[in-house]
C-alpha cells in the first residue's frame, strides 16, 4: 500500500474574511475550527503517514494555547510557515518522512471534503505521478481592468484548480528544488514548470474554499449534506465535544 504525506497549510494572512476575532482556518465551524475538519478526513487513515499543518509564526501563541493540549494525541505535526504559500508548503516538504511515497497538499481552510474523494485523488496520483482535483469553468470570463472589461475569455478547456493535490514525493521535491523564488499560486504549478504531466480529476463544486464569512455559511450548509468521517474511538481528537 503506498504512504501518503499531508501538508496543510494554514499561514495565509485571511485578508479577505474580515473577522477580527478568528484567522481563517482557526474559525469555528460546526463546532469545531476549519483546519480541524480538513485534517480529521486523513487523520484516520491506513495510508497517511504524517500530517503537517503549516501556520504563520505570529499565530503560534494562540494556537498554542487553543490546541497545543491536543497536538500530541492527535499526531499532527506544527511548523511555521513562510511570506507565501510557495514557502509554507516548502518549508513543509523539508519535514516530510522518507517513509511517504506521495505528498497531498491541501487547503487547510477547504473543509468540505470526503473520504471518497480523497480515495479518488490518491488513486488517480498513484498511477499517473502527479493529480489534482479541478471543475471546469462553467461561467462566463471577463478580463477586467479599472472596473471595465476588456475582452470576455473563452472557457473552452479552462478548469479551476482545487485541493487536495497529490504528487510523488520526489517529483515535488524536484519541483521546489527547481522553484527558484517563483511565487506558485498552487502546486501543480511547479510541478508543470519541470515538464511534468499533472492530471485532472473532475472535483466538485461542494469542495469550497472558506475566503470570506459567506463562504464559511454555505460549507456549514454543505457539511450537513456530506457524509460523515470515518472516525473510531471512544472519545475521537475530532469529536464535537473539542471545541
Amino acid at each position: 500500500m503506498a504512504k501518503f504525506a499531508v501538508i496543510l497549510p494554514a499561514a495565509g494572512r485571511s485578508s479577505r474574511f474580515r473577522d477580527a476575532s478568528y484567522k481563517k482556518p482557526f474559525a469555528p465551524l460546526a463546532n469545531k475550527a476549519i483546519w480541524l475538519h480538513s485534517a480529521e478526513r486523513f487523520m484516520a487513515r491506513d495510508d497517511v503517514v504524517q500530517t503537517i499543518l503549516v501556520i504563520a509564526p505570529e499565530d503560534r501563541p494562540d494556537f498554542q494555547l487553543k490546541f497545543a493540549a491536543n497536538m500530541a494525541f492527535m499526531g499532527v505535526e506544527v511548523i511555521d510557515g513562510g511570506a507565501e504559500r510557495a514557502d509554507s508548503v516548502e518549508a513543509a516538504l523539508a519535514r516530510v518522512k522518507p517513509s511517504a511515497d506521495f505528498v497531498c497538499v491541501h487547503d487547510a481552510a477547504r473543509p468540505c471534503l470526503t473520504d471518497a474523494w480523497i480515495d479518488q485523488i490518491f488513486a488517480a496520483a498513484e498511477k499517473t505521478g502527479a493529480a489534482i482535483f479541478a471543475t471546469a469553468v462553467a461561467g462566463t470570463l471577463k478580463r477586467v481592468a479599472d472596473h471595465k472589461i476588456v475582452e470576455t475569455v473563452a472557457r473552452e478547456n479552462l478548469w479551476e484548480a482545487q485541493t487536495p493535490q497529490v504528487f510523488r514525493r520526489e517529483l515535488l521535491l524536484e519541483a521546489y528544488a527547481k522553484r527558484g523564488g517563483f511565487a506558485a499560486t498552487d502546486d501543480a504549478q511547479l510541478v508543470e514548470r519541470i515538464g511534468q504531466p499533472v492530471a485532472i480529476v473532475p472535483g466538485s463544486p461542494m469542495n469550497i474554499k472558506i475566503t470570506t464569512k459567506e463562504d464559511q455559511r454555505l460549507a456549514e450548509q454543505m457539511l450537513k449534506a456530506l457524509p460523515k468521517p470515518k472516525l473510531s474511538g471512544p472519545l475521537h481528537p475530532f469529536d464535537d465535544r473539542w471545541r
